[in-house]
């Protein structure tokens, strides 16, 4: 694909290739069949979870409410890079508009700063159910919990404009070769042609607040937690609480450890080739395997699920 006269003077260019797996052709169709079928378990589960938090009455806590904000976003996340990629993988021709790829980046640097902050809140609320149960009801009341959900949804906002802002000055000169399966930024900054000590420190600094700052207060949360279940002296009901905590634990070791090591090690070191393929484990498998996690582990969402496909088989017969 020839450079445009604009890309050549490094101004936006009008598409990006995305390259994807380019060097190993082998691996596109089944690599196509499971991103589709990871793409639909994940659009399914966190559907599924997502209505069974809002029409039935017995999960109208918290940490459902919680829960069903982070189903959203996986959906989100989903959505905004896998059909693109699936569209890619089947066709010859692996681009993607100047436009798409700002907003595709832009929308899930938002989501992803926001799921921080959600697990953080989720983690709040499982230490105030074991630690303070008695006044549960009283600290986790229903306008806090839509505070906290408001101010992860906008600090994630916060965090993603400055990162458009900053990364749609850079120039890109020549062939726009983006060695990825969707945009993103520290990609982006990569295949710029000007200095990006900038971006880089911005991107650096922005994303340990939000990974660290939200991890630190997560791993403070389950250690008074851990504290507190050392307490309990039945056994039934120790494991009770471990069982309330374990799936949300499973959830942020997925979400917090790829993102770790894509984002908070130094750009020099930086590799696109395991890049990449880390980005595409936080952008589908997560999402895919979050649902599971909590269905597979919580008889109350089981029992919900069951009662939603109950009703659905009645309407329907």
């Amino acid at each position: 694909m020839r450079a445009d006269n604009q890309s050549l003077l490094g101004g936006p260019p009008r598409d990006f290739i995305l390259l994807g797996v380019s060097g190993r052709p082998w691996l596109e169709l089944p690599l196509f069949l499971v991103l589709l079928v990871s793409y639909i378990l994940a659009m399914l589960g966190n559907i599924a979870i997502i209505l069974v938090s809002r029409l039935d009455t017995q999960l109208h806590s918290p940490m459902y409410f919680f829960l069903s904000h982070l189903s959203f976003l996986d959906l989100c996340y989903t959505t905004t890079t896998v059909p693109q990629m699936l569209v890619n993988l089947g066709s010859s021709r692996k681009t993607i508009s100047y436009g798409g790829c700002t907003v595709q980046y832009a929308v899930f640097h938002w989501l992803g700063c926001t799921e921080c902050i959600v697990l953080a809140a989720m983690a709040l609320d499982r230490y105030v159910a074991i630690c303070e149960p008695l006044r549960y009801a009283l600290i986790m009341h229903r306008p806090l919990c839509k505070q906290l959900m408001a101010m992860a949804w906008l600090s994630g906002f916060g965090n993603s404009l400055v990162q458009v802002v900053l990364t749609v000055q850079l120039p890109f000169c020549g062939r726009q070769v983006l060695d990825n399966f969707f945009c993103e930024v520290p990609a982006m900054i990569k295949l710029s042609c000007a200095n990006t000590t900038v971006n880089d420190a911005t991107l650096a600094v922005l994303v340990a607040f939000f990974v660290l700052v939200p991890l630190g207060l997560i791993l403070l949360s389950y250690g008074f937690i851990a504290r507190a279940v050392l307490r309990i002296q039945s056994s039934k009901a120790r494991h009770k609480a471990v069982g309330t905590c374990s799936s949300h634990l499973a959830v942020v070791s997925l979400f917090y450890l790829p993102a770790i090591y894509m984002y908070l090690q130094p750009p020099a070191s930086y590799s696109q080739e395991q890049g990449k393929f880390i980005s595409l484990f936080y952008s589908i498998i997560t999402p895919t395997l979050n649902p599971f996690i909590y269905t597979l582990r919580n008889k109350d969402v089981k029992g919900a699920l069951r009662k939603l496909l109950t009703k659905l088989w009645q309407l329907c017969r």
